[in-house]
């Protein structure tokens, strides 16, 4: 009976300390359904409206608004959506009514000094394509849809007064990373030309290349999700029009950055654990399960294996300097040598005392100092396993 109520104890002082942490950090923000989406057929996978999170901005970020787009993956055909179509990844029915705000969004000047009051909105994700969907499955009964749905959440903030923001950002975590790339020009246009308007993409640049069997994996997924979507059509144009017959290339950032008006930064990390998992050696592509605990934990590799993770490190480096991000007096990048994926969005890693360092500055700060013009900032880590201030565990876990 003890040993049970010293549980029970032990239970509540977790659930306290917890909710403490979420109060320290400004955090719990009730959900918003857009209801009227609906009849405009902008719906998620399951025909369910679209929904976000809204904190609103006070004194001298009244003015000032930061769209955050949520991350998930996509699903690139009828069995991966329907897999998605019960959860939150394909349901607003299924997201929580809660959610904590924190690093980018955080509502606390200490952690978030330059953003903490200015209107934060996290856009839920559940149609699968990164925002950019448009076509009905009525065999199935899944709504790809992601794009009208990006178009309604901004004309709804635009009529709460967005219209009138003196600073707008469109920011956005891995999918959602890569939907602030494909989005941001958009976004400007949709903004008074006197509103000073950027982007920033954490983990969205996700790289064109080969898998490790010489395959062209992620080529055929991002193919097979535009497809299946109708998302070409929402692709950026100044990118499209360059690709002839290969429009669908335009899912990949290398391609579209270079053609961008908008200022943009990107945050990530160039052995981005996502892109090692499911790009460089998806599990299609290694059927011997020889990479399965390299994947797991870099110090599990092999020197060979290590070769091919640099030389991937490489292509990426490369691919943002062709883009044109490292030469650009507009874009910025803060790019570490830890294996993470997204970062922006957890206090850990934004600006607490945890948080990795390159060149002497958190990515909180270099995100500021891009955004307000204070510095330039380029931030390019050493290879890895150079950087001890790294997280010892890959934030994709």
């Amino acid at each position: 009976m003890i040993i049970g109520r010293l549980r029970q104890w032990l239970s509540l002082l977790v659930c306290v300390l917890a909710l403490i942490l979420l109060k320290s950090e400004g955090a719990s923000v009730g959900i918003t359904y857009l209801q009227d989406a609906v009849a405009k057929g902008a719906v998620c996978l399951d025909g369910s409206p679209p929904a976000y999170h809204f904190d609103k901005g006070s004194g001298a970020g009244v003015d000032n608004w930061i769209v955050h787009m949520e991350g998930g993956g996509w699903c690139e055909d009828v069995p991966t959506c329907l897999s998605r179509k019960n959860t939150d990844l394909g349901s607003s029915k299924q997201m929580v009514k809660q959610f904590g705000f924190s690093g980018l969004l955080s509502g606390q000047q200490k952690s978030n000094p330059d953003f903490y009051n200015w209107n934060r909105i996290k856009v839920r994700y559940c149609d699968g394509s990164s925002f950019t969907g448009d076509a009905v499955d009525r065999a199935n009964n899944l709504f790809f849809k992601g794009n009208s749905i990006w178009e309604f959440i901004i004309a709804d903030l635009l009529a709460k007064g967005m219209r009138n923001a003196k600073n707008a950002i469109l920011s956005g975590c891995s999918a959602g990373g890569l939907a602030s790339i494909l989005h941001c020009d958009r976004f400007r246009a949709l903004l008074p030309a006197s509103t000073k308007v950027k982007c920033i993409s954490d983990a969205g640049f996700f790289l064109h290349a080969q898998d490790v069997s010489g395959g062209k994996h992620i080529e055929e997924f991002y193919g097979k999700v535009a497809r299946l979507h109708g998302s070409v059509k929402n692709l950026p144009a100044s990118c499209t029009s360059r690709m002839g017959a290969r429009p669908e290339l335009c899912f990949f950032p290398q391609y579209v950055v270079q053609t961008m008006q908008t200022p943009i930064f990107f945050v990530n990390s160039a052995y981005d654990s996502w892109q090692i998992k499911n790009i460089l050696a998806p599990s299609a592509a290694d059927k011997s399960k020889a990479w399965k605990s390299c994947k797991l934990d870099l110090k599990k590799c092999t020197a060979a294996q290590l070769k091919t993770i640099q030389d991937f490190r490489t292509q990426f480096l490369s691919a943002l300097n062709r883009a044109g991000v490292v030469n650009s007096p507009s874009k910025g990048m803060f790019i570490d040598s830890c294996y993470a994926h997204c970062q922006v969005g957890k206090q850990i890693q934004w600006s607490s005392d945890s948080s990795p360092v390159v060149s002497n500055m958190k990515i909180a700060k270099a995100v500021g100092d891009w955004y307000y013009e204070r510095s330039p900032i380029k931030k390019l880590d050493c290879p890895y396993p150079c950087n001890p201030t790294c997280p010892k565990v890959d934030s994709d876990s």
